[in-house]
């Protein structure tokens, strides 16, 4: 089987980011970006879906981090979406629920050509921003990976209080929902249609 990596190199006028995921050699992850929570977010995410990831992103930040935040989610989801290529074999579908301390997030992905986020994290009693970063950009975030990677995603926040761990809860969830999602199962394109696209 050839090796799974994708990379990709996006630069304009707002944000300049390079990324190379590789979904079959695990444990390599090296991020540096101007965000500091959504790095850490995104070392928890690649860890617990056991892949390398390098991602080096820059941006205007002094305006505020909607454009970088927005790009990274763009440029992860083209990146993963070049690593799985034509996607014969990949299992396709998955889900994962992880808990972290009150907290409990549920992340469903299908890789199914067809893009599309529900993001339902809302929960009355959680604060809504930590370090410059919300729920809000989170959802912005998943959304240009979702229509990026061309994936319908599902993420509900079922339970907590703390943002820190909501967001570590949501973050990892969706790591391993990913994991299992682009596992090599079969020879076949997991599809009726026999295309993904």
């Amino acid at each position: 089987m050839d090796s799974r990596i994708g990379e990709i190199k996006r630069q304009t006028r707002e944000t300049d980011i390079s990324c190379r995921i590789d979904l079959d050699n695990p444990g390599e992850i090296e991020i540096n970006t101007d965000v500091a929570f959504l790095s850490h977010m995104l070392e928890l995410s690649a860890k617990f879906a056991n892949i390398s990831l390098f991602l080096n992103a820059k941006g205007d930040v002094q305006v505020d981090i909607h454009h970088i935040n927005e790009d990274i989610g763009i440029v992860m989801g083209q990146c993963l979406a070049s690593a799985l290529s034509d996607k014969v074999g990949i299992r396709r579908v998955a889900s994962a629920y992880v808990p972290m301390d009150e907290a409990m997030a549920r992340v469903v992905i299908d890789i199914s050509g067809r893009p599309y986020l529900v993001f339902n994290v809302f929960v009355a009693g959680v604060d809504n921003i930590i370090q410059a970063y919300s729920f809000d950009y989170a959802r912005q975030f998943f959304m240009a990976l979702a229509n990026h990677l061309k994936a319908n995603i599902h993420i509900d926040l079922l339970r907590g209080r703390d943002f820190h761990h909501c967001m570590e809860a949501i973050f990892k969830a969706f790591g391993m929902a990913l994991r299992d999602a682009v596992r090599i199962e079969s020879k076949d394109i997991p599809s009726s249609k026999g295309i993904l696209d």
